[in-house]
Order: C-alpha cells, then structure tokens, then sequence
C-alpha cells in the first residue's frame, strides 16, 4: 500500500485494507513466548520509586502514549513495544525510539503513516475494544486494552508499573479523572480480578 492508498483507506474506515498493514496477533503474541514482560503505565507516582533497574531487565518492556520517562530511576530507558492512542511528534519518536508500534485506538483516523508502515506494526481489532468496553462499561484506557492483549499472550509474567488508576494523575498531561471518558473504578476492580485469577499477573504499588 502507498501512502495516497493508506489515506484513502483511513479516511474511509476501510479496516480490511488498514489491518492488511499489521502483523497478525497470533504472531505479536508469540513474541511474547517465555517472556517476563514489563509493562509501565504513565501514573506521577511511579516517579517517586525506583523500580527503574527491574523494568529495564525484564524481557520485554512495553510502554503507552508519550511514555513519559523522567528518570531512568524510576523508570527504566528501554523501548520495545509502545502502544499508542495518539499521533506523536517526531521528536517524541525519536526520544522513545521503540522497537514496534501499537495503534490500539478504534480511532483509525488518529493513525499516521509512519506509525503503520513501520517494522512489525501492529493494528488492535475493534471487536477486542469493544468487547471489553462492554465488560468495563466505559471505553478502556490503552493500559487496560494492552493488559487484556498480553493475558492472551504465552508469557511467563506480566507485571505492571506505574498503575495507580489515576489516583496520582497522569505524567503525560494535566487532564483529572472527570475529564476523560474512562471508569477508573471498574478497571482497578478489574485488574485486581485478574490478578488474583491469573498467576502471571502483578501490579507493583
């Protein structure tokens, strides 16, 4: 696909050609294999511990959105994965430099050239957004749609990073809890259930 046919596609949410440009999820996730995975969500607080060292050891370390690293500290420096719901500037890009994109939100429109043709891109299906804006009853955070993703995953753990369900706010932007479209509540509840069901799972408070 050229770029004039990815903008076409895009501007007429024509999913089957934008999903001919990602990697199948089966094959995302088999990368995934034996890993322990470190996945760092965005909270302020995570930049008051110092579990820097721990996420940079992990197998593999997925981060979201801007991925605000204030400090290697607390927060490590390695990229591999990043999952996006926004476009970034090339700056950001550059800073972040991950080794695969994510476009995990259903707005297709937000989703840039670069970020699709670029090495083992991956496209999140809407039906796996939806199902689970259905069981938490709010559209999902990109955090809770990765927690989802990587649960399918043949990991050997899965633990998470600067998660405090927004009680600390976000690193990434000044928004409060009334100004996103998210349940905070229902997805804390969520995660707890699945953490206390799923043996791979822990969140580090």
């Amino acid at each position: 696909m050229n770029r004039a046919a990815f903008y076409l596609a895009r501007t007429l949410r024509n999913e089957s050609a934008l999903t001919s440009l990602s990697v199948s999820q089966g094959d995302l996730l088999a990368a995934t294999a034996g890993k322990t995975v470190a996945l760092v969500g965005n909270a302020r607080s995570l930049a008051q511990a110092g579990h820097g060292r721990q996420i940079d050891a992990a197998g593999l370390v997925v981060r979201i959105n801007r991925a605000p690293m204030p400090a290697a500290e607390s927060h490590g420096r390695r990229t591999d994965w990043l999952a996006l719901a926004v476009r970034l500037p090339e700056a950001e890009r550059a800073r972040i430099d991950p080794g695969r994109i994510l476009w995990m939100s259903p707005k297709r429109k937000r989703l840039d050239w670069q970020s699709a043709t670029s090495p083992g891109f991956y496209l999140h299906p809407l039906p796996d957004f939806l199902a689970l804006k259905d069981r938490l009853g709010a559209p999902p955070t990109t955090g809770a749609m990765l927690i989802d993703l990587l649960l399918r995953a043949p990991l050997a753990s899965l633990t998470l990073y600067g998660f405090d369900f927004f009680a600390s706010l976000s690193l990434s932007g000044s928004r409060n809890a009334a100004q996103v479209p998210h349940d905070f509540a229902a997805e804390a509840a969520w995660v707890a259930d699945r953490e206390r069901t799923d043996a791979r799972l822990s969140v580090v408070r």
